[in-house]
């Protein structure tokens, strides 16, 4: 008798079940907050990013919008910072949730 696995590979083409795409958002966007707080690593683009991302007295845009949105921009920035962590979990997330 042959055991099967209780894993199951998510697809989004499928059901969105088991994909945790708002918690794989937030985590990326850690990512992003600690690497912004080191000296050096902002610049004009990050700053204008940090005002959309506040959003106003109305709006405030997700994180998965935002990061699917600046794709490039976050692939470019966590390869330029060598953060190796940051742009599997990007990958994953455009995978998955983009």
């Amino acid at each position: 008798m042959s055991q099967q696995c209780a894993c199951r590979k998510t697809d989004r083409y499928v059901s969105f079940q088991d994909i945790d795409c708002a918690g794989n958002a937030r985590r990326l966007m850690e990512h992003l907050d600690r690497q912004l707080a080191l000296p050096g690593r902002s610049n004009a683009f990050w700053e204008y990013f940090a005002k959309k991302r506040a959003g106003n007295a109305v709006t405030k845009p997700d994180d998965l919008f935002l990061i699917h949105s600046n794709i490039n921009q976050f692939r470019d920035f966590f390869e330029h910072w060598n953060d190796g962590e940051a742009l599997g979990l990007l990958l994953q997330i455009e995978e998955e949730c983009c």
